[in-house]
């Protein structure tokens, strides 16, 4: 099951990746995660970070709450983990196409959040069931969606 899985995953981010006309790539920046010890979600979309091509480090912490605020997450689009990529904050389970045209742009904003645990986004996916979610482009005083899926 997980090599079908790793399979759809890498077949997905490729074809995300296609779509933005990006190459896999298309940084040299490492991503910084930071997760629970406990979560094994996280653990997915790190895998799906690297099949896209970032190079990642993780760190483990017992609460995430001090670096979110840190960075400016807003409690609302709060998640399971957070990334940090340059100067950028990445919230929850965005996806790798989305980081990537985000540095890509370099719009004026804190980060890219992708609230809660939607199924079907990558790391959540679970025997097929997806449900809509927006990946959402945040900062001080700003939200606006970045992508629809």
């Amino acid at each position: 099951m997980h090599t079908r899985r790793t399979f759809l995953l890498s077949a997905l981010a490729a074809t995300a990746l296609a779509a933005t006309g990006l190459p896999a790539h298309a940084t040299t920046e490492t991503l910084d995660v930071y997760k629970t010890p406990w979560c094994g979600c996280c653990t997915a979309w790190v895998d799906h970070m690297r099949e896209a091509g970032f190079a990642v480090r993780v760190t483990e912490l017992d609460d995430l709450e001090p670096l979110k605020s840190a960075h400016g997450i807003p409690a609302e689009l709060a998640s399971c983990h957070t990334a940090l990529i340059g100067g950028f904050a990445i919230e929850g389970h965005v996806p790798a196409a989305d980081v990537i045209r985000l540095l890509k742009e370099r719009p004026a904003a804190a980060g890219l959040a992708v609230p809660g645990m939607p199924m079907g986004s990558p790391g959540m996916e679970m025997d097929g069931h997806t449900e809509p979610y927006y990946v959402v482009l945040f900062g001080p005083g700003t939200r606006t969606v970045f992508a629809r899926y």
